[in-house]
Order: structure tokens, then sequence, then C-alpha cells
């Protein structure tokens, strides 16, 4: 193994790693080819503790302070395959930040919260929260294949490796069919890939009947940290309850392997679109080549890239987190350097269940009556004539709203 230069500055931020793109026949020797293709081994021989992590890799006194100060805070899982991803020589390493503690996720800062997103409040039954008008999250159960160490949930995936009862999501099912406002129904939990498939049919049959919901979308880190879960049996459950979304999260280039690329595009080419919302963290993605490469990277494999999130305010993560201006920032060097398929909305999801607001700089230089003057991307002021006629209305709004369906 290569001594870590954990004594070395601290990388760029934005330098490419240098080891290999899986240590898994180093970690896992014994494992057939199979077996590390089989969801179910790579989740039994998941770690799940200090010590067998540190059997694998040689972790620094940040990481073992880390480990041993949460460990009744946030559970500790990490697949083989998420495992394999991460570079041995660098504490830095983004995958390593992103699946193993450190410190400073042990304290709480002023302003952090144990539900940051106000979502309890907003759990008419146990497994919906329902935030926004005509949208439901319903959450499936509290197991996830990586217990990333960003987890804004982690209130609910910290403990109990249990799927939410049969009541609890009989009542979520009975409260969508009852609320008809309810049009879009997000999944959750947890990682509702973590079912199987008979249990996840169990789920969205009777989602996919309700007259009223015209949209499914499943939230789910799978492709990224246990890709094998994305069988062909799968994609076909997912295409036969369409119009259906898979909404993932890459938040790294290098969680983009040929294993990811293959379950992503067996989605795709079943039918099922495929979105990203990546998490905006500090010295793992916070510069615009990365985010640039990401972008470009998901789309190359017909992925989306949708949100860019401003890190959430829960409890032990202000280590993670960036000043809002940096991810305005890596915006504008990306609107008009890229194509605008590869610069995905920033978004940041108020505290206390304000829900999500969206921002982008701002180009608008001088508002007139004839013309607002603007900023281009290359920095030159041009500006755009304003029609004399300023009437905004849709005079067949009336006929369109009446019109019988």
């Amino acid at each position: 193994m290569v001594p870590p230069r954990f004594d070395s500055p601290v990388l760029p931020l934005d330098s490419p790693s240098d080891a290999p793109v899986t240590r898994r026949r180093e970690l896992f020797p014994d494992a057939t080819d199979a077996e590390w293709s089989d969801w179910r081994w790579q989740l039994r021989n998941a770690v799940r503790s200090g010590a067998g992590l540190a059997q694998k890799l040689e972790l620094t006194d940040d990481e073992r302070t880390g480990i041993r100060d949460t460990a009744n805070v946030f559970r500790l899982g990490i697949s083989p395959y998420y495992l394999s991803l991460i570079d041995p020589a660098h504490a830095f390493c983004p995958v390593r930040m992103q699946a193993v503690p450190v410190a400073a996720e042990a304290r709480v800062r002023p302003g952090e919260l144990v539900d940051p997103l106000g979502e309890d409040p907003r759990r008419p039954v146990e497994a919906i929260v329902h935030k926004y008008p005509d949208r439901v999250l319903l959450l499936a159960l509290d197991s996830c294949s990586v217990y990333c160490r960003h987890c804004t949930r982690r209130r609910i995936t910290a403990g109990g490796e249990a799927e939410l009862s049969k009541r609890a999501l009989a009542e979520g099912l009975a409260y969508v069919r009852r609320t008809p406002q309810v049009r879009d129904v997000l999944l959750s939990g947890g990682d509702p890939f973590m079912l199987s498939d008979e249990r996840l049919e169990e789920i969205l049959e009777p989602l996919r009947a309700i007259p009223h919901v015209e949209l499914i979308r499943i939230g789910t880190r799978i492709p990224v940290c246990l890709p094998m879960r994305v069988t062909d049996a799968l994609a076909r459950l997912l295409r036969k309850y369409a119009p259906l979304f898979v909404v993932t999260h890459f938040n790294h280039p290098k969680e983009i392997t040929q294993e990811a690329r293959v379950a992503c595009e067996r989605l795709v080419d079943h039918g099922v679109p495929v979105e990203n919302q990546a998490v905006l963290m500090r010295r793992v993605n916070s510069s615009a080549r990365i985010i640039k490469e990401l972008s470009h990277e998901l789309l190359k494999m017909r992925v989306r890239p949708y949100y860019l999130h401003q890190m959430d305010v829960a409890q032990g993560l202000e280590h993670l987190r960036t000043p809002i201006s940096t991810g305005v920032e890596i915006l504008e060097q990306l609107r008009g350097w890229t194509s605008g398929l590869a610069v995905p909305h920033l978004a940041v999801d108020l505290p206390g269940g304000g829900g999500k607001v969206t921002l982008q700089p701002d180009y608008v230089l001088e508002r007139r009556a004839d013309a607002t003057v603007l900023r281009s991307y290359r920095g030159e002021r041009i500006e755009y004539p304003e029609p004399e006629e300023r009437d905004v209305s849709c005079p067949y709004d009336d006929v369109w709203t009446k019109r019988a369906r």
C-alpha cells in the first residue's frame, strides 16, 4: 500500500487524484466477479465499524476521532464498491470525505438544526412529508448502501436498519389517495432502491393507481454507491410505472465509473429518465472546474445535471458548507462557457421548511422604460430594447382553462 501523504499540504481543490479507479482486487481479493456484481453480497460485506474500516484503510487521527465521536450520532456504512473508489494516499479524496467521518462532524455549530428542512412538523402521517402544495415526500425506509457524511436526513437514517412498517406505508398511501391536490410523489428515505423489486412494486403499483398522481420520482444514491443494484429487472419495473423519474446524487466526477455508467444508461435505455442533484461541499467539489467536469460526464451518460444544492444546515456539517456566494460564483464561471444543459440550478432549501429557492448571478445592470441593460457572460454591457406595448395578458386563458378534460 502506498503510504498516506497526510503531512503534505492540502491539495488544490480541483487537482485530479492519482489513485487507481478502483482498489477492488487489493481490498477484496477473494470476491469473485459474480459476488462483486451481486448487490446483496455488497450489502452483506459492507464496512460498518471503525475497526472494520481500519483493516481496509489507513486512517488519519482526525478520522479515528471522528469515527469514535460520531458513533452515537450517525451510523457508519460503506459498500465494498464505494470503498474501492477511495484514494488511500489522500485524506482529501472526495469519495473518502463523503464516506469517512472526521472530528468536526461531532461538533454542533450555531444555526445547525436536527431537522434542517422543517420536515417533521409537516408529517401528517409517519411516512409522508407534505411541504409543498402539489407534491409530497413518501419515506419508504431508513437505510442506505452508504451513509453519506453530508446526510441532511440523518435523524431518520441514524439507526434502525428497518423499513417503515407496512401500516405506516399503508397510511402514507391512504393520505395520498385522499389528498387530490397531490400530483407528484417523491419516494425517498433512506434509499428506496434498498428494497427488493417486490417490495418496491408494493409501493409503486398502488401509487400509480391513484388517478391524481401524475408523476412519481425516486430519490436514490444507488447508481453512485451500489450500481450493481440497477438490474434489467429493476429498470423494467420502473418503466412499468411511467412517468417515473430517477433522481440520483453524483457529487464528483471520480464517482462516475464504468459501473455507474452502465447503471445510469440501463435506466435511460429502458425509458426511465435520470436527473442528478449534486450537493456543493467545501474541498469536495467547490470549484467550477469540478462541477463543469461532473456535468459533462453526467451528460455523456444521458443524466441531466438538475440541481447544485447549497449544503443544508444539518448538525455537524459546517465543515462541509460553503458560503452561498461560492455557488453563485461557480454558476457565473459556467454560464456561457459551457452548454446550458451542463449548468445546474443552484438551489437553497431554506432552513425550517421554507422550501427551495434558486439563485443565479445578477446580469441586470440597469432598468429603463425603453431598455434593460444586461451584462453578457463575457462582461460586455448590452442593451435589450423593451417593447412599447406592455400588456402581457393571455386572452385565450379562459378558453383553455375551461376546456373539457
